[in-house]
């Protein structure tokens, strides 16, 4: 446990006593079990969502996904199917899953400050007559990721509000925003490794193996 934070919180009933109050009767209700047409629909509009997964040592991860809109299948009102499309071949989120199959998902709408929240079971699925529906470009991904629905409401849109992210004039100017070539460089650490040998491959990456 770290000694570096000296005043932590140690309760459920110190927490609630801290942030008093209770939720309001639409935050306690919102929360329902299955999809509807609003999430249906808001999950087709959706190309992009966050996957959390941890494995059964208690180790969290967050994993980005992505393609274009309406890229998650909706199988019914209580599954849909996530396509695994390349990656870089560490598998954290499966290899999470298949010890722990619980998961939450955020979607996100661009211009949409609310997200919508999803938490349930998830399970690695290589059923051909779901992946081939996810096909892109001729190429049926490999593995999906199915999950069993127990949650989905909206959040709200504060934190986004705060932080102003869809409003282009907050972004920071290109020449301000950090290097990824140089800090993936400097983490790796291999001998000869530079920052253009990093940029050269990863965009060789993102013209060449998207999909396959």
């Amino acid at each position: 446990m770290s000694e570096i934070f000296k005043n932590k919180v140690a309760s459920i009933d110190e927490l609630t006593a801290l942030i008093g109050g209770t939720p309001s009767k639409i935050a306690s209700n919102k929360v329902i079990t299955t999809l509807d047409k609003h999430c249906k629909n808001f999950i087709k509009m959706s190309p992009f969502l966050l996957m959390s997964t941890s494995h059964r040592n208690g180790t969290c991860d967050v994993s980005p996904r992505g393609d274009q809109p309406g890229f998650v299948y909706i199988v019914d009102e209580k599954h849909i199917i996530i396509p695994d499309r390349p990656g870089n071949k560490r598998m954290d989120s499966m290899r999470n899953i298949l010890t722990n199959p619980y998961v939450g998902l955020l979607f996100l709408i661009p211009g949409v400050e609310e997200t919508l929240r999803i938490n349930g079971k998830a399970y690695i699925i290589k059923d051909q007559e779901y992946l081939r529906k996810m096909t892109v470009n001729g190429h049926i991904p490999t593995l999906g990721i199915g999950v069993e629905i127990e949650e989905c409401f909206i959040h709200c849109a504060k934190a986004f509000k705060r932080s102003d992210l869809w409003n282009p004039a907050s972004w920071p100017n290109k020449e301000k925003r950090p290097s990824v070539h140089k800090m993936i460089a400097d983490h790796v650490k291999l001998p000869g490794l530079t920052e253009r040998d990093v940029m050269i491959a990863l965009d060789e990456s993102y013209k060449k193996r998207l999909y396959n």
